[in-house]
């Protein structure tokens, strides 16, 4: 069975699912971090590969930019692939002055102005959760590995929140004592879809940006920063 969008075989994808946005950068995780990956997916150049991380089935796939991206990509995957758990793994933007380039942070809760919610299901929702059981298991595993993460709320945005004309009015509507540590563009929509279909979803993001951050990182800092992120995220869905 495959969709309009994925051409893999139910059989084909892990129950468990790390999702970066970038195709690319889920090849690249294949290649450096699993075992005996097969390529399952390539349609629209949306990467999908599954293989072994330490012994364990996982699926590496990608979900573009985006709520509509990653809420069709993600839909599917619980929908039609009996996909129980998905680690959304990216980039955002810091929000308070003491975060550093390529600090981890973990979402808890979600804010989003978006209408995906009422769109897809008639629900006039605005704010979800991720899976607390999930997050406790990054938590705990980033501990382990002595990684220090920030876990707090973050906001998702239908635009790239540099571009937008005033982000301060975009603040000023966000919800009194939310306090989001980060902004983003897809995990309100990742979040609702496993809320919807009774699955498991969670967030992790390195800080790329921040009005707060002048320093500009080497590539050899970024690609050290981002593998920090993807490893918490294969050591933890080994023990969802």
């Amino acid at each position: 069975m495959s969709t309009p969008h994925n051409e893999a075989n139910k059989g084909d994808i892990a129950k468990t699912v790390i999702m970066p946005g970038d195709p690319l950068r889920a090849k690249y995780i294949a290649e450096n971090f699993m075992e005996n990956y097969k390529l399952v997916n390539q349609v629209r150049g949306m990467y999908a590969y599954t293989g072994t991380y330490k012994g364990k089935e996982l699926t590496v796939m990608a979900h573009g930019m985006g709520m509509p991206s990653v809420g069709i990509y993600t839909y599917e995957l619980f929908k039609f692939y009996d996909v129980e758990n998905i680690i959304r793994i990216g980039s955002c933007g810091g929000y308070k002055p003491e975060l550093k380039l390529f600090d981890i942070i973990l979402s808890e809760n979600v804010f989003s102005e978006s209408n995906y919610a009422l769109t897809l299901n008639n629900d006039d929702c605005h704010i979800v959760s991720s899976n607390a059981e999930i997050n406790s298991i990054i938590e705990k595993t980033a501990k382990e590995s002595s990684l220090n993460i920030v876990s707090g709320n973050t906001v998702c945005t239908d635009c790239f929140d540099v571009y937008m004309t005033d982000v301060n009015k975009f603040l000023d509507r966000i919800p009194d004592n939310f306090n989001p540590v980060a902004a983003e563009m897809e995990a309100f929509a990742l979040f609702y879809n496993a809320k919807l279909l009774n699955k498991k979803a969670s967030c992790l993001m390195s800080v790329v940006d921040s009005k707060f951050i002048k320093d500009i990182a080497t590539p050899e800092e970024r690609q050290t920063g981002l593998n920090n992120m993807i490893k918490l995220a294969l050591d933890s869905a080994i023990n969802i």
